[in-house]
């Protein structure tokens, strides 16, 4: 690789330049900041050293010359001056590295190699971690004895898979994806055999659950006279959370970060409106049957949260103050950004964000989303991006200068599926790729996660033979007729209402505003 090194006193850095030789680095040498930006214009260089002091212009005029020629080349700037305004030009033109006078060798050496090779230095470090780490994280889903442990594995897994997004070994890539798949296959195991167990509200021992949500972590907030902003983003898993997560630190301060367990089906009808209702969905549609609308209905599943909240409080004997604002899109959140003053004195406010949710669906249908997500770590990526350019961070933005505390959830994940399982439905089967309900179906059990006694579940039954099953780990349901089409249409789609860590594992989050 070949560097620049700008110096008026090059010849006293004889020894540092003799030393990077031997290091295999090719040093190219002048005495001003005239001749550098020369030479830059003439030349391919992976780096450059700019001294700032310099006959002829200084290394900061050299340095706004050299990034307007080739701004991808990284600059270390070198100088005897410890003035503070020199440093904040320097950084403010975008230098890679600031270094005080005198320097070493070695300290050259460091900084070019984090500028030049710490990418590939950070990629193989992670990957060696990685190998050490990939025997512990298989015993832990083996051994995984609790809800708690899942919990403890699935962020693990999460924080690999982030931090191993640009890893440039693909054989590390595949063994990662693979365990997570294990993982989602042995989570579908136990959520088999204590599914019927969490959902007994005679247990002491049962985790937190869609239902409980407003009883368990609105009322306490509400009771001691806390204001609350419950903001809920459809279809927002773990990764996704982390991913954004530091946006808002810069508003708040996350004094509760957790998981909770969303009910089955991990869908907007079942999950979102036990949410805000408090109840499970067999004893929605029995209590409320106007507001509980059937699968193969047309009409909209998720039109009745507001009542559903309303439901919630006058069972529980409060007359707190509250509102209810879906956001679809831009124009709906810079609103209520603007009107966000009208609703501060509400007792609770509840923002419900669509938006990935129709990413997701969008994606399935349009080959061009497609593309643009077409892994996990690039579905993650858009989710960042949109959540900082969107008017979304604007409002939590707003909600911070409020004074008021946001819980932060949402009422399922998502899996990105490419696994078939053939089923037979009849014409009343509803036609959710990740669970079935209906009276005839036919399927492998092995296969499938079945329930065919609902009300024992909190399921609602359409017909007295309703049975229920449910797609596990990477699955995605495939009727024989056009088998193939079929297939090839939804492979790599991201879907939602089954069992997986994504699914059902999902972020609840207590943010209070810094200021």
């Amino acid at each position: 690789m070949t560097i620049l090194w700008a110096d008026d006193e090059i010849e006293l850095l004889k020894p540092h330049i003799m030393f990077l030789n031997s290091k295999g680095y090719d040093i190219a040498t002048t005495r001003s900041g005239n001749d550098a930006v020369n030479m830059v214009a003439e030349r391919n260089y992976d780096l450059i050293i700019l001294d700032e002091h310099m006959p002829g212009i200084t290394g900061l005029e050299a340095l706004e010359r050299i990034k307007r020629i080739k701004p991808q080349i990284p600059v270390i700037m070198i100088t005897k001056s410890e003035e503070e305004d020199i440093m904040d030009r320097a950084v403010g033109s975008k230098i890679a590295d600031y270094l005080i006078k005198p320097v070493n060798p070695r300290q050259i050496l460091l900084s070019i190699k984090k500028n030049l090779h710490g990418d590939e230095l950070t990629s193989e470090n992670l990957t060696e971690r990685y190998r050490r780490e990939f025997p512990q994280l298989t015993q832990a889903i083996t051994s995984a004895a609790t809800l708690d442990d899942w919990k403890d594995l699935y962020r693990r897994l999460v924080y690999w898979d982030i931090e191993l997004t640009d890893a440039r070994d693909s054989s590390i890539e595949e063994m990662l994806q693979s365990q997570i798949t294990e993982a989602d296959y042995s989570f579908s195991r136990f959520v088999k055999q204590n599914y019927h167990h969490w959902i007994d509200p005679d247990r002491n021992d049962r985790p937190l659950m869609s239902h409980d949500i407003f009883r368990s972590s609105i009322l306490p907030a509400l009771d001691r006279g806390e204001k609350i902003s419950l903001i809920l983003i459809d279809n927002f898993r773990l990764d996704q959370w982390t991913a954004v997560r530091p946006m808002l630190a810069e508003f708040f301060t996350i004094t509760d970060d957790s998981l909770y367990c969303s009910i089955l089906p991990t869908a907007t009808q079942y999950a979102r409106n036990a949410i805000f209702s408090g109840l499970m969905p067999d004893q929605i549609s029995k209590l409320f049957p106007d507001l509980w609308i059937d699968e193969l209905s047309d009409e909209g599943k998720n039109l009745s949260e507001a009542p559903l909240i309303a439901s919630f409080f006058d069972r529980y004997r409060r007359k707190y103050r509250f509102s209810y604002t879906k956001i679809n899109d831009s124009a709906s959140a810079e609103k209520l950004e603007r009107d966000f003053n009208s609703l501060k004195d509400n007792d609770l406010n509840v923002i419900v964000i669509n938006v990935i949710d129709m990413l997701s669906h969008a994606r399935t249908e349009s080959r061009m989303i497609r593309e643009l997500a077409s892994t996990n770590a690039a579905y993650r990526s858009i989710t960042q991006s949109w959540f900082r350019h969107s008017s979304v961070l604007g409002l939590f933005r707003r909600i911070s200068q409020a004074g008021t505390k946001v819980i932060l959830t949402t009422d399922h994940g998502t899996i990105r599926v490419d696994t078939p399982v053939k089923v037979i439905g009849d014409r009343n089967t509803n036609t959710s790729l990740r669970y079935k309900v209906g009276k005839t179906l036919e399927y492998n059990p092995r296969q499938v996660y079945e329930i065919k006694r609902p009300a024992q579940f909190g399921l609602p039954a359409p017909n007295v033979s309703s049975a229920y099953i449910f797609a596990t780990a990477r699955q995605f349901f495939a009727y024989p007729n056009n088998y193939n089409y079929y297939v090839q249409y939804y492979n790599g789609t991201f879907q939602h209402g089954g069992i997986s860590l994504e699914e059902m594992l999902v972020p609840i989050v207590t943010l209070t505003p810094k200021h």
